[in-house]
């Protein structure tokens, strides 16, 4: 059980965690395929074989390990990739992905968001600590966090004990003192834990832990379960 005494801040991850990652990467996916039909017609063409942007996408850490930790860069990269494969020009790299990133901006948040976070930030300083590209005031929750951290930010990723004190640190408290709530069993909670955090797993799918040695805090289906353990919570 989480130390509700313990806690001063709130470290939160995003995708998944806020909102479902993969359907707006789709949604994105499909509308720079719209865009490029405008603009490159062949690379459209190409990218018209379902999945192929994703598996480019999926490649690029291995052809660009340096850039493992830049979520937009590795996406740009990879429609510089397309771009060539298709002979059209690798400029179009930067605005093609500049118009991918507004779509991915566009976001559709679980039910039980919005009001938590109105619960929690009444309470404690949230910082958003994400190994992803989203941001937080292009989704529109720019006003419920003090900080915001990415791992392009800081060029370093969870589960590295160094984003979460990046976030303490950020939020003005002790590593100890912070609550992460995240959905990733490895990312968020083992990354959190190593770092000293009580941790929450957020685990909306059901999935099975596989830590033997080590635990989350708590674990719950949503964000309102979550909240049900301060007793003054009202909200759903």
């Amino acid at each position: 059980m989480i130390d509700i005494a313990r806690i001063k801040a709130i470290t939160l991850d995003l995708d998944d965690t806020l909102w479902p990652i993969w359907p707006t990467i789709a949604r994105a996916e499909e509308a720079l395929l719209g865009w490029l039909a405008h603009h490159a017609p062949g690379t459209a063409a190409l990218c018209a074989t379902p999945g192929l942007q994703r598996q480019v996408r999926e490649q690029m850490p291995l052809l660009r390990p340096d850039l493992a930790s830049d979520m937009s860069a590795l996406r740009r990269e990879a429609i510089r990739v397309l771009l060539g494969r298709a002979g059209e020009s690798p400029d179009l790299a930067e605005p093609a992905f500049e118009f991918f990133f507004e779509q991915r901006q566009k976001v559709e948040l679980f039910a039980d968001v919005l009001p938590a976070l109105d619960f929690l930030k009444s309470r404690y300083p949230l910082v958003s600590v994400s190994n992803g590209n989203a941001d937080i005031h292009k989704v529109g929750l720019g006003q419920y966090f003090t900080a915001a951290l990415s791992a392009h930010q800081l060029g370093i990723a969870k589960p590295d004990v160094r984003i979460f004190h990046a976030g303490a640190q950020a939020a003005g408290v002790l590593p100890h003192e912070v609550l992460h709530i995240g959905d990733d069993a490895h990312l968020d909670c083992v990354g959190g834990l190593d770092a000293g955090m009580q941790v929450v797993w957020v685990n909306r799918e059901a999935h099975t832990w596989g830590h033997e040695d080590k635990q989350p805090h708590l674990e719950v289906r949503d964000l309102h379960a979550l909240c049900g353990h301060w007793p003054d919570y009202v909200g759903g």
